[in-house]
């Protein structure tokens, strides 16, 4: 008997699909689960509370987490354009589980955001579900740092077919906006592992002019200037790859002798100014950090999610939700399985369930972030004694 299970039904009925597919992910289960998440896709939002309701009937008293998507992960697969529904339950023997429900207040001239658990000493990892609208994600994650130090978040932006559309689900509750999750404390074994799926080109330069997110000057020299240099010197075939979509990576070390792939938090290039010279990246960089340009292909982002996953030292993994970008499934690779399809070689039988996501939370370098092309991934090692 197995501590994970996941569980895919498909069908206009996303209610019986919901339900089959709590089931599905209950059955290899040794024990009633602690936490059951659930993600779907479909046209009508209303059809997707009814089915939030319908999978919380099926979870009973465990922990329901979930919102709605673009496309789902779940039993090996995934799913993208039709209605879908993917079911991941975990128990968690000595685990202590906080759902939390986030709401955005004005005060003045700023935000504020309520409803976070306070910090406890034993908190492992978060799990974060926003409503991409209404929500500072950016924001908040990049300041959960300074609010909860040493808490990796996880989790992934929900997506609806319009603006308003996306539901948030959590403890039997649907919500239209904000944010929802859980923070997961006490005796769990697990790790975060963010692929995000690029590789550099050109040399390494440093900042040597900005301002907030335009970058002036790199190494001395006009940015646009120097990205120009760059990309005239490159093979065919990586110019194509530039010119379909560039970015650019700032180091996370800035003492490393050599900066190669895997070293550098990826960001869009979103901008330029052929009167200044200057280019826009979606980012902040500070005057004297090092940065090197980057291309995305199917290619890169395989090899850098099997690497990954190849130097993970938590063996075995016995369950691990997977929170995989919408333009990673068959906008990427030949179908919407790919990224499932890596974590089952690289995991065995583990119960694996997830959603395609609109913006990606997972921690780099030890910081939280929110990405772009990326699989952010939670896994779960063997149970952990109690303290």
């Amino acid at each position: 008997m197995a501590r994970f299970g996941d569980g895919l039904a498909l069908g206009p009925d996303l209610a019986k699909a919901a339900a089959s597919a709590v089931e599905q992910a209950l059955a290899p289960l040794s024990a009633a689960p602690d936490l059951v998440c659930v993600f779907m896709t479909g046209d009508d939002p209303d059809a997707i509370e009814e089915a939030a309701a319908a999978a919380a009937r099926a979870a009973g008293p465990a922990v329901l987490l979930g919102c709605s998507a673009s496309g789902v992960i779940g039993a090996g697969r995934g799913v993208e354009d039709a209605g879908a529904v993917s079911a991941w339950a975990a128990v968690l023997p000595g685990a202590r589980l906080d759902p939390f429900r986030l709401e955005t207040l004005k005060a003045d001239d700023r935000l504020i955001v309520v409803g976070m658990p306070e910090g406890q000493d034993d908190d492992v990892v978060g799990v974060l579900l926003t409503d991409p609208y209404s929500f500072p994600v950016d924001a908040f994650v990049e300041r959960s740092d300074d609010a909860l130090p040493g808490l990796p978040l996880v989790g992934g932006l929900a997506e609806g077919s319009e603006r308003g559309d996306a539901r948030l689900f959590v403890g039997g509750e649907v919500y239209r906006d904000g944010a929802v999750g859980v923070v997961i404390g006490g005796a769990v074994t697990a790790a975060t592992v963010v692929s995000q799926g690029a590789r550099p080109i050109g040399p390494d330069m440093v900042v040597t002019r900005a301002e907030e997110n335009v970058l002036y000057e790199l190494a001395g020299v006009p940015a646009l200037e120097k990205l120009e240099q760059i990309v005239v010197g490159l093979p065919e075939e990586e110019q194509e790859l530039a010119g379909h979509g560039l970015l650019i990576g700032v180091a996370m070390d800035e003492y490393a002798d050599e900066h190669e792939h895997g070293d550098f938090l990826v960001r869009g290039v979103v901008g330029a100014d052929t009167d200044s010279g200057a280019i826009a990246i979606g980012d902040v960089v500070d005057v004297g950090r090092t940065v090197r340009f980057q291309v995305r292909d199917a290619g890169a982002a395989e090899k850098d999610l099997a690497a990954l996953l190849e130097r993970f030292d938590m063996a075995p993994v016995e369950g691990a939700l997977l929170f995989s970008c919408n333009g990673r499934g068959q906008a990427m690779f030949p179908d919407s399985d790919h990224d499932a399809k890596v974590l089952d070689r690289a995991f065995g039988p583990a119960g694996v369930g997830g959603f395609f996501a609109a913006g990606e939370i997972g921690p780099v370098a030890g910081r939280n972030h929110v990405h772009g092309f990326t699989a952010s991934i939670l896994a779960f090692g063997r149970a952990a004694e109690p303290a």
